[in-house]
């Protein structure tokens, strides 16, 4: 499966790696699959969903898992481990929310008027095309005040992309990247690290897992 809209290819595309959203049905469980936008891939269910008339904020939201925050916490999931990533997440989403909202501005009029109607809002979530938090299996050594610490870092993953088939990492400014990284180890308990994923897809993906 690569992405989205693996049967145009006739079923010749390699497997990547799965879906995060395909899940068998529970034993018992008798349903008709209804997969209306099964042959598409996200840059066309897109444009079909503005060729109908979908709101702004619907036709461009950000793509999130099935298995929600889950599927960007490596090894096992705890609560603790979740409320790190939670709380790591709403920082990175509130920032560049925040940073897209002023490119977006800056970036001119559209039919007229402004497409953003506030600041932050999902209609500028396209300047930088997703953008999340990862928690990794690691802890690393810190220093906080006069003490040594041992907490866990959190990864940055931001990518510009049309369609997931390919992304590049995204070039932030750096007040951006330091704003997003001082506030995450002030305010996330356990976290004494931020580091940047500047990998492209390929060779990498865009979720970790």
């Amino acid at each position: 499966i690569i992405e989205s809209g693996a049967r145009k290819t006739g079923g010749k595309a390699s497997t990547i790696k799965s879906h995060h959203n395909l899940i068998p049905f529970p034993e018992g469980v008798h349903f008709d699959l209804i997969e209306p936008l099964d042959h598409f891939f996200k840059d066309e269910v897109r444009a079909l969903g503005t060729a109908l008339g979908l709101p702004d904020h619907i036709v461009h939201r950000q793509p999130f898992p099935g298995p929600g925050l889950a599927i960007r916490i490596i090894g096992d999931v705890t609560p603790e481990k979740l409320e790190i990533l939670k709380n790591a997440d709403a920082i990175v989403r509130e920032e560049l929310d925040a940073y897209n909202a002023h490119v977006y501005e800056q970036s001119g009029e559209r039919n007229g008027e402004f497409a953003r109607e506030t600041a932050g809002g999902p209609e500028t979530e396209r300047a930088v095309w997703q953008y999340f938090a990862v928690l990794p299996d690691i802890k690393s050594v810190g220093v906080m005040g006069d003490e040594r610490t041992y907490q866990r870092p959190i990864i940055l993953r931001a990518v510009e992309s049309s369609d997931a088939m390919t992304a590049d990492w995204a070039k932030l400014p750096y007040d951006v990247l330091a704003r997003v990284s001082s506030r995450i180890v002030a305010e996330v308990p356990g976290v004494n690290r931020v580091v940047y994923d500047i990998t492209s897809k390929p060779p990498a993906t865009i979720e970790w897992e």
